[in-house]
């Protein structure tokens, strides 16, 4: 049972930035892979960004290409999610993903990960 730990939240100003981490207790299988996803009060959970661990490509929603940046450390077994020019928009609880193996069509379909984070509170004010 692997377990995945969020960290990095907080409450930032418009235009700040801030770092998540999500640290799996175990290296996920190469064909694997680890996203973001985020859930705002009232509202469904949406996909993020997430992190082909096979082809080490990231593919990120449109609301954040640009402003966010996904990436790896294999030593660590941790995945980042650098979040630049946040806006209160982007206000929600952030969650840790694992699953796999899957298209990349499928990346934004949470049922389809099989594990998850406690989530990490964000909070951007205006």
């Amino acid at each position: 049972q692997v377990q995945l730990r969020e960290s990095g939240g907080g409450t930032v100003q418009a235009g700040g930035s801030l770092r998540l981490s999500c640290a799996a207790s175990e290296r996920a299988p190469r064909s694997h892979v680890m996203a973001w996803f985020r859930q705002a009060p009232g509202k469904e959970r949406i996909f993020v960004a997430a992190f082909n661990w096979n082809d080490g490509n990231a593919h990120y929603a449109d609301s954040v290409e640009g402003r966010f940046t996904i990436s790896r450390d294999n030593a660590e077994n941790t995945v980042y999610l650098e979040m630049n020019s946040l806006k209160p928009e982007d206000t929600a609880i952030y969650y840790c993903a694992l699953g796999g193996p899957l298209a990349s069509s499928w990346f934004g379909t949470a049922a389809l990960y099989d594990y998850w984070g406690q989530g990490t509170q964000v909070t951007v004010s205006s």
